[in-house]
């Protein structure tokens, strides 16, 4: 499992952290959302997921990762 920290800009609530940890679960990752930091930590199979498709599915909730 590799492990990453990704800035993602647009989250506030509740909802945000359900949308974003229900996205990465659907797409075979897992997520932790943590809104005072502004940030994401992710684990995912290399084998499974690239980074790219992990960025794609949060942003396809309508945040951005820079």
């Amino acid at each position: 499992m590799k492990n990453v920290t990704l800035k993602v800009e647009g989250m506030s609530c509740g909802h945000c952290v359900n949308s974003i940890e229900g996205a990465l679960k659907t797409i075979g990752a897992s997520g932790k959302v943590d809104l005072s930091g502004g940030t994401v930590a992710v684990a995912y199979d290399e084998s499974q997921l690239t980074l790219a498709a992990i960025k794609e599915a949060i942003e396809e909730q309508g945040y951005d990762v820079v």
